[in-house]
């Protein structure tokens, strides 16, 4: 009997003790310890520097909208001083009054005379000096046309001219090649001037003869030079225009 009761006594004991109860409490103190002991874990130091980028960014976000607002305020102060203008223009009267036209005096009229004032009047020639204008407005006219046409006639005026390389054929390779280069040059004329040429192998022992000229478009015509070749039909099969360039 008397043991039962001990054993009730140490149940009551343990009751009465509440420090397991409070151990999430002892474990979280001593969690803080150690963490104040060793320094604060990476995780903390990634939490502060995000915290500084906020906050600097809300600082900036701040600036911005002191400097808005500042904007705005200069903004509305035009809008108002614009405004004022318009309603004073409003106000003002349509036209400024001009002022009073002072009045007009008549010219006084010469008293006409009898007698020798009749007869200047009737010597005066009203209209002379119209003419005189119109002459001489005439005469200018008449020497810028002049000058002008003396100023163009000066000028020198361009000559179109055409290069031309000319391939002349000959019948056969017993042609006298030399003497069909002589006949060639011997064509003259007002705007042509021959150059150089030379003797180009064709086929069959046959060679062509290739020469440059230089012709005044408005005076020498390709037609008309080949008409004037090909009349040496003894010595030249055909002509042809090889090449043909504006100088």
């Amino acid at each position: 009997m008397p043991k039962k009761s001990t054993k009730m006594s140490g149940l009551q004991c343990l009751a009465s003790e509440n420090i397991w109860f409070d151990k999430p409490l002892y474990d979280e103190a001593e969690k803080c310890f150690y963490e104040g002991a060793n320094g604060p874990p990476s995780q903390s130091s990634s939490h502060a520097g995000g915290d500084q980028e906020l906050v600097t960014r809300m600082k900036s976000m701040e600036l911005e909208n002191h400097t808005l607002h500042k904007v705005v305020a200069e903004m509305r102060a035009a809008l108002q001083t614009l405004e004022n203008r318009v309603a004073t223009l409003e106000k003002s009267p349509a036209g400024v009054p001009s002022a009073k036209a002072a009045p007009v005096q008549a010219a006084p009229v010469k008293q006409v005379q009898n007698g020798d004032d009749e007869d200047e009047d009737d010597d005066m020639d009203l209209f002379g000096s119209d003419d005189e204008d119109d002459e001489e407005a005439e005469r200018l006219k008449q020497e810028r046309l002049d000058a002008y046409a003396a100023k163009k006639s000066k000028k020198p005026t361009l000559i179109a001219k055409s290069s031309l390389l000319l391939d002349v054929k000959p019948w056969d390779d017993e042609t006298d090649m030399a003497k069909l280069e002589e006949c060639v040059r011997s064509v003259q004329m007002d705007g042509l001037l021959w150059g150089a040429s030379k003797l180009v192998p064709v086929g069959y022992g046959i060679k062509k003869l290739q020469i440059t000229c230089v012709i005044v478009d408005d005076k020498v015509g390709t037609d008309m030079l080949e008409e004037e070749i090909t009349k040496f039909e003894d010595l030249i099969q055909s002509i042809d225009v090889a090449a043909f360039n504006k100088i």
